[in-house]
């Protein structure tokens, strides 16, 4: 019988991989495909939180490259990021999960706000409960939203999907030479420049001694090999000892 290690976990996907293989928007076909894997961790008993980026639509950061004010465009980025958690809590719904969608910026025509103990209530209750807005500020990433709220509902690890199966030690994609890290601490991904998630999404994992997991998620059945104590993608955590 499959078990899972963990009992709440949070989820962040990237803005684009809902493209898919599309170059920008949202794919259907992706959108079906992530609430298969999702609901395959649902189905084990798990609580899942999840956060999307929305870099899909729009980046807050390439758009200030060409004179957009930094704290305007992320506000659109924020946006963004509640056009993809809408479309995945409909993908989820129509495989029969129930899912809340809150926000970190009021649109109560669209979503909740987000609200810590409702949010937990509803992971108690089995819902899953997808965190949109960002933390509802700019100069933030969604990589940092994860962090913070899966400090804030006590998640027991933070999961981030890419497309990479982990933490390489050079950019794989350039340099043939790159190697997978199995293991890792906190500090040596900010001494070594390791880009993974930004310096303050890292740091406040540390601080609070969030485990944090990096997988591919193109992979099918990754997110659920992860759960249950799998070997996959690249661990980061406070201390090597024992490894």
């Amino acid at each position: 019988m499959v078990t899972a290690v963990f009992k709440r976990v949070l989820v962040k996907l990237s803005g684009e991989v809902l493209m898919g293989d599309k170059g920008f928007g949202i794919s259907p076909d992706m959108l079906n495909y992530l609430s298969d894997e999702i609901r395959s961790v649902y189905d084990l008993g798990i609580q899942v939180a999840v956060v999307v980026g929305g870099g899909n639509i729009f980046r807050g950061v390439a758009a200030t490259a060409y004179g957009m004010d930094r704290a305007s465009a992320d506000h659109i980025g924020m946006l963004a990021t509640v056009i993809n958690s809408i479309a995945l809590q409909d993908a989820l719904e129509k495989k029969g999960v129930q899912t809340r969608v809150q926000t970190a910026v009021a649109m109560h025509a669209f979503a909740e706000p987000y609200i810590l103990r409702r949010a937990i209530r509803h992971l108690e209750k089995g819902r899953v409960v997808i965190l949109a807005a960002g933390t509802g500020n700019p100069y933030f990433t969604t990589d940092t939203a994860a962090a913070l709220r899966a400090q804030e509902i006590r998640a027991d690890v933070l999961i981030k999907a890419t497309k990479v199966d982990g933490i390489y030690d050079a950019d794989p994609a350039t340099d043939p030479n790159a190697k997978k890290i199995d293991r890792v601490t906190y500090i040596e991904v900010l001494n070594r420049h390791l880009k993974v998630m930004d310096a303050t999404a890292i740091s406040l994992a540390m601080d609070n001694r969030l485990p944090v997991i990096v997988f591919n998620l193109k992979v099918k059945g990754n997110l659920r090999r992860v759960v249950c104590g799998d070997n996959v993608g690249t661990y980061v955590k406070e201390s090597l000892e024992g490894d």
